[in-house]
């Protein structure tokens, strides 16, 4: 089954945060030494929340009919601005204000599965 593509109504505000998920093995020993390595393939998540400010109704609403849809868990493609290609995400957490001026948040999570 081909994974659904993220396609807005309209483009996110050019206030896109990313903020990537960093996962790491550490062991800190007594005398103040340290070390670290990657825990796992993938131990950069890349995080972006998106948001849209000033949607008109309809905009809203399919914005927020399509991650009801895949209930948080189900993974779709999505290429951000400034991305080369398009990349598997999840989003389980979003927002809505729905008088006007209308604004809807999202945040996205990089899917490795």
């Amino acid at each position: 089954m081909p994974l659904p593509t993220f396609a807005p109504p309209a483009a996110p505000s050019l206030r896109t945060q990313h903020s990537p998920e960093i996962s790491l093995n550490e062991a800190a020993f007594g005398d103040g030494y340290s070390q670290s390595s990657p825990r796992g393939l993938n131990h950069i998540r890349n995080m972006i929340t998106l948001r849209w400010d000033g949607l008109a109704p309809e905009e809203m609403v399919t914005i927020r009919a399509f991650f009801e849809h895949l209930g948080g868990w189900q993974a779709f493609l999505y290429q951000p601005h400034g991305m080369p290609a398009p990349l598997k995400w999840t989003c389980k957490e979003w927002s809505a204000v729905a008088s006007a001026p209308r604004s809807f948040t999202a945040k996205l999570r990089h899917s490795f599965t």
